[in-house]
């Protein structure tokens, strides 16, 4: 007979992990796939292994600018990605008809289909554990995280935790009259976190979003809508060899009226955002639809997209009809908009309250500055939307994991990627309501377009441990082609014979003599498709393996480059401030040119570079300027 040790039987009782990460929605789960792929012992835990990753609200990633932060995370070896290509039903690039800063990916996906794949991706990587309980404590050693305590009653040890508790904080639902706990129907709030940071000296605050009705799609009249199919060709968003769509499904547009409106109005008076039962901030950019009709009151109608849930589900996502009103306004006034006359509900649609914990109480690398080793991703942040959460969560986990290892922080910069703006736009100017990510908060989104994410971050992934080497060859690849593409148009002469009649079939004014294809196809009324008979051309293209991929990267630097390279130079004089570092212990009161305000503002902050503290708001030049001279600048 054979005996084990008590001491080398490993349990949720006796294990040390180097991450836990608490909640396993969009953050949680690219938290604990960075953290695992650069090797620490990652332990997630949810209250519920069925609802991982779950797409709590929309059936949908990207768009405007969130598509960019997807390429993104995809680029530095998150899953994201990867999970949106395999469960698309829907593929559009967003702004094409405008520059190649504006292109942004969006997909639909299959609710169900998206979850379980990410499950799957996530019990298919190494040195992660699952543990479904509610965490309902933190452990704390002085100012440094321990571990966890759940509501069975486990004391979970960690050297670093990650809190990704998305709306479930102390979570309050909100439908009319009607107010219950809850995180997001039929699941429980979470109690216990907030009120252990807060004895801590953290300062907490509330937030809301809410959240449409879902209703049977066999009910619906698509008649007397819009048909919104997806794009005719369809790309991915990975840069892995993922399979773009073949078939898909249709979105449909309707519209609200002047008679859906007035009777919204008729639950105001029982509404909780007019009441006072709701009292925290809600999104600024994805408002619900009484506040829409109260803050847009000349408008007679706005956008109601009806979305599917999936391939094989009736299921339909009412985008554009967020509410809080009492269900008996909802379904009386539904039924007004044109489509939806004989509408059958499947939920009514809510408001719901949730904790959040201001972010400049953050470092870049996301630790919290109070308790070391303590790590925030996703709303808890005040951020809203899938994409933010992801990317918050992928780089909180690669910062843990680093925190295991002894080593320095990863953090991005502005001119880096939309992640870098995100997470600084949090920690340097805070957020009084639900942050999210837009193309106009980016200075440099020339430089930061969806094409160019894995240029830009695939290396860095790659040095992390976090990309793979096919990542990386992959890049390589592309940009070898792309510089010889490029090379070949600056040195391959072409005749007026070869080039006027494309020139006349355009309408555009002949040439007179040879000139370089490099500068004739640079013309912004011309695409390098319009050259698609000229013999020396299509011989490189056949003859190298061009692909769509590497004939977009030249024609964007064909166009482009002018602009590319203003905003690279632009881009490494602020980086020259970046290097300017305040120690950590400056005493900005003892600075007496210094204004009072900038004195304020600088010490609740404590930027890390004198390029950090010139874009806090109410911090002067005259203030950067003083700093300069303390610096020995």
């Amino acid at each position: 007979m054979c005996f084990v040790s008590r001491e080398t039987i490993m349990s949720l009782l006796n294990t040390k992990y180097d991450v836990i990460v608490v909640g396993g929605g969009h953050a949680g789960s690219e938290a604990a796939a960075a953290s695992a792929n650069m090797g620490a012992s990652t332990l997630l835990i949810t209250m519920s292994l069925q609802n991982i990753a779950q797409m709590s609200c929309n059936p949908a990633m990207g768009g405007i600018a969130k598509g960019q932060i997807i390429r993104e995370i995809d680029a530095l070896g998150g899953y994201s990605g990867i999970v949106t290509d395999k469960t698309a039903i829907q593929f559009k690039m967003l702004n094409k008809s405008k520059g190649p800063a504006m292109w942004s990916p969006r997909a639909q996906s299959d609710r169900m289909m998206f979850a379980e794949c990410w499950r799957n991706m996530l019990e298919r990587t190494n040195n992660l554990d699952f543990y479904q309980d509610s965490v309902n404590g933190l452990l704390f050693e002085g100012n440094k995280i321990s571990g966890v305590k759940t509501a069975l009653g486990l004391n979970i040890k960690a050297r670093t935790v990650i809190v990704t508790a998305g709306t479930f904080l102390n979570g309050l639902i909100h439908i009319g009259e009607k107010t219950f706990g809850g995180g997001r129907a039929g699941e429980s709030s979470s109690t216990g976190i907030t009120e252990d940071l807060v004895l801590k000296g953290f300062e907490s605050g509330r937030m809301k979003t809410g959240t449409p009705p879902r209703v049977d799609g066999r009910s619906l009249d698509y008649s007397k809508m819009e048909e919104q199919p997806g794009d005719k060709i369809t790309e991915t968003f990975s840069y892995l060899d993922t399979t773009p769509l073949e078939k898909q499904r249709s979105c449909y547009l309707t519209h609200t009226n002047s008679k859906v409106h007035e009777i919204l109005k008729e639950g105001f008076d029982r509404s909780p955002m007019f009441t006072g039962r709701i009292q925290s901030t809600g999104p600024r950019y994805c408002p619900s639809i009484e506040d829409k009709i109260d803050r847009f009151a000349s408008k007679d109608r706005h956008q109601v997209f009806v979305e599917p849930e999936g391939w094989n589900t009736v299921e339909i996502y009412v985008n554009g009809f967020s509410t809080s009103l009492p269900e008996d306004i909802q379904d009386k006034a539904i039924r007004h908009i044109p489509g939806f006359e004989n509408v059958k509900f499947f939920r009514y649609g809510y408001a719901i309250e949730y904790d959040y914990f201001p972010p400049t109480q953050l470092k870049h690398s996301l630790e919290t500055k109070l308790i070391e080793n303590l790590f925030f991703a996703g709303q808890i942040n005040g951020t809203t939307g899938y994409e933010e959460a992801a990317a918050q969560g992928l780089m909180a986990g690669v910062n843990a994991a680093l925190k295991t290892q002894d080593k320095e922080p990863f953090t991005l910069k502005r001119s880096d990627a939309y992640i870098g703006v995100l997470i600084d736009d949090l920690i340097t100017k805070g957020t009084d309501e639900p942050y999210r990510m837009f193309t106009s908060r980016a200075e440099y989104r020339t430089l930061l377009r969806q094409d160019n994410a894995d240029s830009r971050l695939t290396p860095l992934g790659y040095k992390l441990g976090l990309a793979s080497k096919e990542r990386l060859d992959r890049v390589t690849e592309k940009q070898q082609k792309t510089a010889k593409f490029i090379k070949f148009l600056e040195n391959t002469s072409v005749t007026k014979e070869q080039i006027n009649p494309i020139l006349n079939r355009k309408g555009l004014s002949k040439i007179n003599q040879s000139v370089k294809l490099y500068k004739i196809t640079a013309r912004p009324q011309l695409n390098l498709s319009d050259f698609k008979d000229l013999a020396c051309l299509q011989d490189f293209i056949l003859s190298e393996n061009i692909g769509k991929k590497i004939i977009e990267q030249v024609e964007i630097h064909l166009k482009y480059s002018g602009y590319i390279d203003k905003e690279r130079l632009n881009a490494d004089k602020l980086n020259r401030l970046e290097n300017v570092i305040i120690p950590q212990s400056f005493n900005y009161k003892k600075v007496n040119s210094l204004s009072h305000e900038a004195k304020e503002k600088l010490s609740k902050i404590q930027p890390t570079t004198i390029s950090q503290a010139s874009r806090i708001s109410g911090v002067s030049p005259s203030d950067i300027s003083v700093l300069l001279v303390y610096m020995g600048r």
